[in-house]
């Protein structure tokens, strides 16, 4: 599973950070981003949560 967040979409809400905080982080604009664009496996469910909460569907599966 490979992920990223819309910059465009985001709302820096941190939904996704407190959700799954080994796939995303916060960037130097004050938004979410994906640390790296491939899930480890061990945080697939945890990641597919935060882009299904997402409140405006920022992130995308790749």
């Amino acid at each position: 599973m490979k992920v990223y967040v819309d910059q465009d979409l985001c709302i820096s809400c941190g939904l996704c950070i407190d959700t799954c905080p080994d796939v995303f982080s916060w960037n130097d604009d004050g938004k979410a981003q994906a640390i790296d664009s491939e899930v480890p496996a061990d945080a697939e469910n945890e990641a597919r949560e935060a882009l299904e909460n997402c409140p405006s569907e920022a992130i995308k599966e790749e």
